[in-house]
């Protein structure tokens, strides 16, 4: 039961990333928004997996990933956030120097 309600509520965080992917409009919001969501979302469905395996290797194996999705999610956003600036991307409607 609580599985079913984390994966649906997985699905309403998919849905309203996709929503506000689409409705920013500059890169950098963009790449902040799939991020979050991306994160916030494979934790939901991590968390709803572990409920509906229970207790054994399986779960720890989750809790593995979990941990990894954790560290990696926001290293990986910030790197490539780095990067864009780095290059010179602007965000939309700026001066360019």
């Amino acid at each position: 039961m609580i599985s079913n309600l984390l994966l649906i509520l997985s699905w309403i965080y998919i849905i309203f990333g996709i929503i506000g992917i689409f409705r920013f409009s500059n890169m950098y919001a963009r790449l902040l928004t799939s991020s979050k969501i991306d994160t916030a979302a494979t934790i939901t469905i991590l968390i709803a997996l572990m409920f509906k395996s229970g207790f054994n290797l399986f779960t720890l194996r989750l809790v593995i990933l979990l941990t990894f999705v954790l560290i990696t999610g926001p290293v990986s956003n910030h790197i490539i956030a780095r990067s864009a600036y780095l290059n010179g991307i602007n965000l939309k409607g700026e001066d360019e120097k």
